[in-house]
């Protein structure tokens, strides 16, 4: 298929049809109504709004999430501003869950659908905020007022290829695009295609703005100013492994166009033979950390683990064990979350030679003849080599196992996480780890083809 009759049928495909976007008309009115009431029935002064991608007219076809913001008047304490649309979402919506952005919200399910309830404070400007979430409703009367109707079906076709290449969404989960930056990208770029074809030659560190002047800077991969708060960087979220994604998927979709940049086909687990033959071709040891996943939302709990992930890479290093990278997996059937380490196959060598200062720093010099002068673990004395002190030591540990077993506890791994592992957790040998409940983790991490080359 040519580029054109690719994105021909994405549009056609995630294009609201009539009927849907009166099932979702309708749905909308009934939950406004119930909110009207509850509302009236508190006599309390608050204007409802509906947000997000359905109030401006820019969602997939079949990827439905209502938002609604109860905006209340500045003078109304934080506290009970959440008390109420906390009550109030109760009483409309079913399986609710308290979150949190700067003060609690609701979400749940009206008729199956997901909802979220927000209180926030009204305001005209950004700079009259008093939350983050405050800012929102102004968000939706931005792209409202600014996006041409011809563009929301380029959002569309921007928004169907962050979902095929795995880069749609802010949330911690996915550290990629939010909503509201793809529409600001192609109020910016004009078309799906011109932010594309720009997209590709993007560097680490580039910025945007739809209005120009001077912003403070960000230290993020992609920066694009928020023409609603230019304090405020839209792109915050973005990953640099999401940005590379992207970049990588720009370049390809304009080299070899494909539907499947917007429909990946599905993969399949691996057979566990597969997946212990790729295993051994990468002459590399795998080993995990397995322990209770705790019940908190995904924005709180993903960063953890991957803070996890990193102070495991980062303290594995530290003791000489080259360990490749640390994934994880989450189990919400079984409630427990699998670390899995990538390391050189071991043990280490007994012994290794520790870097000192050079010669001409006295100071320093004196320091390390001190400290490792009588200590136990030198089994080769000070010495000095090239203008330069070294020393012989012996390891605290020679296998992964080991350092794993005494110093995962002691590691720092999030609020939540810490007391679970400070408790207790497990290390799993790699043949404990090749189960039918983790081909689907395996085929994924071992397979290097990108979604849209599957």
């Amino acid at each position: 298929m040519r580029k054109g009759e690719i994105e021909k049928e994405v549009i056609e495909r995630v294009t609201p049809t009539k009927e849907y976007k009166n099932k979702i008309d309708k749905i909308v009115d009934e939950i406004k109504n119930k909110l009207e009431k509850e509302v009236e029935k508190r006599k309390i002064p608050v204007a409802i709004e509906l947000v997000g991608s359905i109030a401006k007219d820019t969602y997939l076809m079949d990827n439905m999430d209502i938002d609604f913001f109860l905006v209340f008047p500045t003078d109304y304490k934080k506290e009970k501003i959440a008390k109420n649309a906390i009550s109030i979402g109760n009483k409309i919506l079913t399986k609710t869950e308290e979150s949190y952005a700067e003060h609690p919200y609701l979400r749940g399910f009206y008729k199956n659908v997901n909802v979220e309830i927000v209180p926030c404070y009204k305001i005209e400007k950004a700079s009259q905020k008093l939350s983050a979430v405050d800012r929102t409703p102004l968000h939706t009367k931005y792209v409202k007022e600014n996006l041409k109707e011809k563009q929301k079906t380029e959002v569309l076709l921007f928004k169907q290829f962050l979902k095929g290449i795995g880069c749609y969404g802010a949330e911690a989960q996915i550290e990629g695009f939010s909503g509201y930056l793809c529409e600001i990208l192609v109020m910016y770029y004009g078309s799906f295609n011109k932010l594309i074809e720009n997209a590709k030659n993007w560097k680490n560190g580039i910025k945007l703005s739809i209005k120009k002047g001077k912003y403070q800077s960000f230290d993020t991969p992609l920066t694009f100013i928020d023409p609603v708060d230019s304090d405020r960087n839209v792109s915050s979220a973005l990953s640099k492994e999401k940005f590379d994604l992207f970049i990588r998927a720009c370049k390809d979709y304009t080299k070899k166009p494909s539907i499947t940049f917007f429909f990946p086909n599905k993969i399949n687990p691996w057979s566990i033979k597969k997946i212990i033959d790729t295993i051994k071709k990468q002459k590399c040891k795998y080993i995990g950390v397995k322990f209770e996943k705790p019940d908190i939302i995904d924005e709180n709990l993903y960063p953890q683990i991957r803070k996890s992930a990193r102070s495991i890479y980062e303290s594995g290093n530290r003791y000489g064990f080259n360990i490749k990278d640390v994934s994880f997996h989450i189990d919400e059937s079984d409630k427990y979350i699998l670390l899995v380490i990538k390391t050189s196959h071991e043990p280490l060598p007994k012994t290794f030679v520790h870097i000192g200062p050079p010669l001409k720093i006295k100071k320093n010099t004196e320091e390390f003849l001190n400290k490792w002068k009588e200590n136990e673990r030198v089994t080769k004395k000070p010495y000095e080599k090239n203008g330069r002190l070294y020393v012989e030591l012996k390891r605290e540990y020679t296998k992964i196992e080991e350092f794993l077993k005494d110093e995962v506890k002691n590691l720092s791994m999030g609020k939540h996480l810490d007391p679970i592992v400070d408790k207790k957790y497990k290390i799993i040998e790699l043949d404990n780890m090749l189960t039918k409940d983790l081909a689907m983790f395996w085929t994924e991490y071992l397979d290097n083809k990108k979604s849209w080359e599957r």
